[in-house]
């Protein structure tokens, strides 16, 4: 299918780039427009201009296949804005997939994820888009959530990294928009959840990653639709006002997440400054509640002031020679989503067969004569939920696709979709190697689509183990077969207990985008190493996990999730956060630390070697992570401050340098309102994934 790509001239109006780009400069020059506008022109400004009946049957029937607008201006010149959502790539035409955000994350590479920003910025700008509102960092708390494929993991500290590269690579050519603000990680009932959570909670674990995408330059921030504390996010003033745009001096806008994130002209009041994708509680129920007082006029001035600020800001970036329609789903996209994926899969196991010594992966097709796939979603092209972040590529590589045009000529492949058991079974019986793909689809996970005609598809899973057949087929093909690999497709953690122990090799493929089937086969035949590295803990049993509701009205957010609740508890886990084997293996050794004691305001230089000891080139991950033995507050035994992946050839040793400034290990003092850096004793620990065993250690003091 070819791509039907509209360019649109004159993207960003009449607006003339400020000068010097200053921000003094953007201010005078948004400050003059504003002086133009009548009362109607600042109102229109806040809303989407969607008409709502025939904008919400066509959002319905097929959501966001062109730039949604808003606020444009015609007398004055102004642009409006032209959304498309993600954040899996530019969700309008037939634009490239990239693999889901919770794969990337387990890249653990920031530099790729800006490489992939900067092309989903030049697909949006190519097909008339000014805006990219998909920069999801809510912070994974359960991996039940429905969405957590959209976002990059569980530690802030990893969202905050990901999400601030995204928000690098996009801003080259358009509008950033980060989301959802706040607190946003239960689906089915996140139009009415109450999440309650303590200050404390809420500054040191939900909003670090926000924060750090702020101070990276997003030019927008969408509020969430659930509450806080009591009051829904978009309303929610202490958020908005006191964190977001005092505290933090965040100089973009705020947009409402979409028709149900504003219940009504107030919400202009607390620090909302668009209401998307129509005019439902804005509009002239705004002028109304000006009128009569109940919103200030300084509060519309200043949303409008914001507005203009980045349209005016955008309209000195962009690269007019990359927009041209091939490069849409073109061929450097494609390879880059091929990278990504490659980049992405995570090897959680890779041991010897029964009766062999080398471990079953990588397949070598030179002593394979006939491979076995098994399983319906091997020839499915499965690429995650198909609620608002669904990117329509114009084809997809399925795993049978790619597996078929790497094995072609070279080794017999035989299919069975794995509906029937035995049959599964039999057809893996007479096969040199077996691979079962099993997991989830948007029917199982995704955004909630409580609708009459697409009952039943997403929202948050009703189990994280596999389906009880899928997990009869691994055991059937199994027995049948001792080299079996499992590829399990989803969003995040996956509990594999009931068959863990019997299949040899077991690979994450997560939803791994349109070029995912060509991305399975590099890795498994080994024309590529397995670099991912889990962005989330895989437990063993969900009752190590928080409490999870999915139809809550309310519900309590402690401190703890994840890794940090596992160690807290003394779980041990199925697979750590952070962990990922290679076809090679790794050595640590001569951890140094530049000082024993640094001052509050002063980092911490943290060395350690890193040797490649295997037999060819891979990729690893140093991982930092720090805790403070002797704090007044209960803390994470180890919380993620600090990493770098580097590359290494066989027997190549590389001396690797991570910073842990004190100030990463504050906390925030409710009582006085403010961070405070405690003194004491801290450890500091490097490795290659968050568990004790793995890790070396050392200890420095934080001074007075």
């Amino acid at each position: 299918m070819k791509a039907r790509i509209r360019m649109v001239p004159g993207l960003w109006g009449r607006l003339q780039p400020a000068p010097d780009r200053s921000d003094d400069s953007i201010d005078r020059q948004a400050q003059a427009l504003l002086d133009q506008m009548t009362f109607d022109e600042k109102i229109h400004q806040m809303s989407g201009d969607m008409p709502f009946l025939t904008g919400g049957i066509e959002m319905v029937q097929s959501y966001n296949t062109r730039p949604y607008p808003a606020g444009e201006n015609f007398r004055l010149g102004i642009p409006g804005v032209r959304f498309t959502d993600g954040p899996r790539g530019v969700v309008v035409y037939h634009s490239t997939c990239f693999p889901v955000a919770m794969a990337r994350g387990a890249t653990w590479d920031p530099d790729l994820e800006a490489r992939i920003g900067d092309a989903i910025g030049v697909e949006a700008r190519t097909q008339g888009a000014n805006f990219f509102g998909g920069v999801c960092i809510n912070l994974l708390r359960h991996p039940a959530w429905g969405r957590a494929q959209e976002t990059y993991g569980e530690d802030p500290y990893l969202l905050g990294e990901m999400g601030a590269a995204l928000v690098r690579g996009v801003q080259r050519h358009v509008m950033a928009c980060v989301k959802h603000f706040a607190c946003n990680s239960i689906e089915n009932a996140r139009f009415k959840v109450d999440v309650q959570v303590d200050e404390r909670t809420l500054r040191e674990v939900y909003l670090p990653h926000f924060k750090r995408c702020v101070d990276e330059g997003a030019a927008a921030v969408m509020s969430a639709y659930n509450r806080l504390n009591g009051t829904y996010c978009g309303h929610n003033r202490p958020l908005l006002r006191d964190i977001l745009k005092t505290e933090w001096g965040f100089r973009g806008f705020v947009m409402s997440d979409f028709v149900f994130g504003v219940r009504g002209p107030s919400a202009a009041a607390a620090g909302l400054d668009i209401e998307m994708p129509f005019t439902i509680r804005f509009g002239r129920w705004l002028k109304r509640a000006i009128r009569r007082g109940k919103v200030p006029m300084s509060a519309i001035d200043e949303a409008v002031l914001r507005l203009l600020r980045q349209k005016i800001r955008f309209a000195a970036i962009g690269e007019p020679e990359r927009y041209r329609p091939e490069v849409v789903a073109g061929e450097a996209h494609r390879a880059l989503a091929r990278e990504a994926a490659r980049q992405a899969m995570v090897l959680l196991k890779n041991d010897p067969p029964a009766g062999a010594e080398a471990p079953l992966l990588p397949l070598d097709l030179g002593r394979i004569e006939r491979l076995a796939v098994i399983g319906a979603l091997a020839d499915a092209a499965n690429l995650g939920d198909r609620g608002s972040s669904q990117v329509r590529p114009p084809e997809a590589v399925t795993p049978l696709a790619g597996l078929r045009a790497q094995a072609g000529g070279k080794a017999a492949l035989t299919y069975h979709p794995g509906e029937d058991v035995a049959g599964a079974a039999e057809a893996a019986r007479g096969a040199d190697a077996a691979i079962v793909v099993a997991g989830y689809t948007y029917r199982d996970e995704g955004e909630f689509m409580n609708m009459p005609f697409r009952a039943g598809e997403g929202g948050d899973r009703a189990s994280l183990t596999l389906s009880a057949h899928d997990e009869a087929l691994i055991q059937a093909v199994a027995a049948a077969n001792p080299r079996t690999v499992v590829v399990l497709i989803g969003g995040s953690a996956i509990i594999t207990e009931a068959w863990r122990a019997r299949v040899p090799a077991i690979l994450m493929a997560w939803y791994a985008g349109m070029e995912g089937g060509h991305a399975l086969a590099d890795l498994l035949f080994g024309a590529a190493n397995p670099a991912g590295r889990l962005p989330c803990t895989f437990p063993r049993s969900a009752a190590h996990l928080p409490f999870f509701d999915a139809n809550a009205n309310a519900i309590r957010y402690d401190y703890f999730h994840g890794y940090w609740r596992l160690d807290r508890d003394g779980h041990a886990p199925a697979f750590p956060f952070g962990f990922g084997l290679s076809y090679t293996t790794f050595a640590y050794a001569d951890l140094a630390l530049g000082a024993a004691a640094v001052g509050p305001e002063e980092a911490l230089e943290v060395s350690v070697s890193v040797t490649n000891t295997g037999p060819r080139a891979g990729a690893e991950v140093v991982q930092l992570y720090a805790g403070h033995l002797e704090s007044a507050v209960e803390r994470p035994i180890r919380a993620l401050k600090g990493f770098q992946k580097i590359v290494l050839e066989p027997g190549e040793s590389r001396r690797v340098t991570l910073t842990l400034p004190a100030r990463a290990l504050a906390i925030y003092d409710p009582a006085t309102g403010g961070w405070r850096v405690e003194p004491g004793r801290c450890r500091v620990e490097v490795g290659p994934y968050a568990d004790a065993a793995v890790l070396l250690a050392g200890e420095f003091t934080i001074r007075e």
